[in-house]
């Protein structure tokens, strides 16, 4: 069953073929088999979820079943559910259990989707390994001694290790797309604004969009479905007609357009992803589709501006972590102004730290003309790139990730080559149009190898169809390393 896709699943369920509550119980003791070396898991309550599967069970007696009723869904532990502990990965939020639930944790609560756990993460979202967690690590399950990437390395893990049928991630650099590529999956970044950030802790508020992984393409329409809608508790929620995000799976692709940016196949990408590319653009080119040279001149600048202006919105954004209302607090302090530095200090983690002293940097006085006004501007530059672009060709194409999945420990003594993990992906969260990466292969040391689909605004429905139709032909999707 657990390799089983979500659509299988819910015609098995539907057909009475096995309950919520068995398929529940076979997650939750997969987890607690694999868990322990995985670390994919922070929290797991198998209370509130056997009692959430008793429920969907009645739903689907009388009917009233969607398609992902009575459906396991891993969360990652970003998003706040009622009575569930939500800590962002951090020693600050440690002890916090939420009172409320987030727009994304109510639409698949209204699906009637099973919470199965709560995924471990890099602190806040602030990293590309999933080696920042103060819950420890995360190991990629292809190989232990890999990251699987970040923030949403829990995520990625579990659905790859199958220790849940699908997972939603976060992603504000590349933190769904790239631990996607390095752990096998496939997962998607939406549109910003179609998924609710009501109750997602923020990171940098421009730039943080919630989405889905799982298996395949197909799995990630019928998450997206549920995930997507308006929600009027957040400023930057779109007000849109519904879309089936399936709508268009079976359509062909002859006469696609796929543009590949020259600068995204310059020096930098290994010569394993770079075969694995090419072999995926030849088996898009069989189904139909051409090929184009495209450019993104201003693409390259991506990853500075990106770590200038996600650390500025963090720097706000996290102001709010004191100690004095919610989370952490130092047991020892002599004042107010005492309490405030010690919780702080003590509550976040280094690279936390790291980057609220960047982001408050580069918003003092003297400096916000300078760095953040300038990377604003430059921001404008990259998203009329890709417009440009997009008016020669349906669809952008590239590599997910420069290498394979790097050694726990390789980068991180070394930020910027950290950073530069996200080369491919923070574009996508500075223009705010929609990406994905789906498994195309295996490269050195056989760790996964991930394609990058780009699309303009709120063409989701496309890019899985793009997605659907190769995965119809290759088997990586389906590739386990369990």
């Amino acid at each position: 069953m657990f390799n089983a896709s979500l659509k299988q699943l819910s015609i098995q369920l539907a057909e009475k073929k096995i309950s919520s509550t068995e398929l529940t119980t076979e997650f939750l003791q997969r987890i607690k088999q694999f868990n322990p070396e995985y670390n994919a898991f922070i929290t797991v309550n198998e209370e509130i979820s056997l009692a959430q599967a008793k429920v969907a069970d009645k739903m689907l007696a009388t009917g009233q079943a969607g398609p992902l009723t009575g459906i396991p869904i891993a969360q990652k532990d970003i998003f706040c559910a009622r009575g569930w502990l939500t800590t962002c990965g951090s020693k600050m939020l440690s002890n916090f259990v939420s009172p409320y639930d987030a727009g994304v944790i109510e639409r698949f609560n209204q699906a009637g989707a099973i919470n199965i756990g709560k995924t471990n993460m890099d602190e806040f979202a602030m990293g590309s390994s999933n080696e920042t967690s103060y819950f420890g690590i995360v190991k990629n399950p292809w190989d232990i001694a890999a990251v699987p990437g970040g923030s949403s390395g829990g995520a990625a893990c579990a659905v790859a290790a199958r220790l849940a049928p699908a997972a939603t991630g976060t992603d504000t650099g590349g933190s769904i797309r790239q631990p996607a590529a390095l752990c096998g999956i496939s997962g998607i970044k939406p549109t910003y604004g179609l998924v609710s950030r009501y109750g997602m802790i923020a990171f940098a508020s421009s730039l943080d969009q919630g989405g889905p992984m799982a298996k395949s393409a197909e799995d990630l329409a019928l998450l997206l479905n549920v995930m997507i809608g308006f929600d009027p508790r957040d400023s930057t929620s779109l007000q849109r007609d519904a879309e089936d995000c399936a709508q268009d799976l079976q359509k062909p692709l002859a006469g696609l357009r796929i543009g590949l940016p020259k600068e995204y196949f310059a020096e930098g990408m290994s010569q394993d992803v770079a075969s694995a590319i090419e072999k995926a653009l030849v088996e898009y080119r069989r189904l139909g589709a051409q090929t184009i040279e495209v450019s993104l001149p201003n693409a390259p600048l991506s990853i500075p501006v990106y770590y200038v202006l996600a650390p500025a919105e963090a720097s706000s954004n996290l102001s709010r972590f004191d100690g004095v209302r919610y989370g952490y607090r130092a047991p020892a302090y002599s004042d107010l102004a005492d309490m405030y530095r010690k919780t702080r200090t003590q509550g976040f983690g280094a690279e936390v730290k790291r980057r609220i002293l960047i982001g408050t940097y580069v918003l003092s006085h003297g400096y916000y003309d300078a760095y953040y006004i300038k990377a604003q501007k430059l921001r404008r530059l990259i998203a009329q790139d890709f417009t440009e672009a997009y008016k020669r060709c349906d669809i952008i194409m590239g590599p997910t990730t420069p290498t394979v999945a790097f050694n726990l420990g390789e980068k991180s003594g070394d930020p910027i080559q950290m950073y530069l993990s996200d080369i491919y992906t923070s574009a996508a969260n500075l223009t705010g149009m929609p990406a994905m990466s789906i498994p195309i292969g295996f490269g050195d040391k056989n760790r996964p190898i991930g394609l990058h689909i780009m699309g303009n605004y709120f063409k989701e429905a496309q890019m899985l169809n793009i997605a659907h139709q190769y995965q119809l032909v290759t088997d990586w999707h389906l590739k386990s390393p369990v």
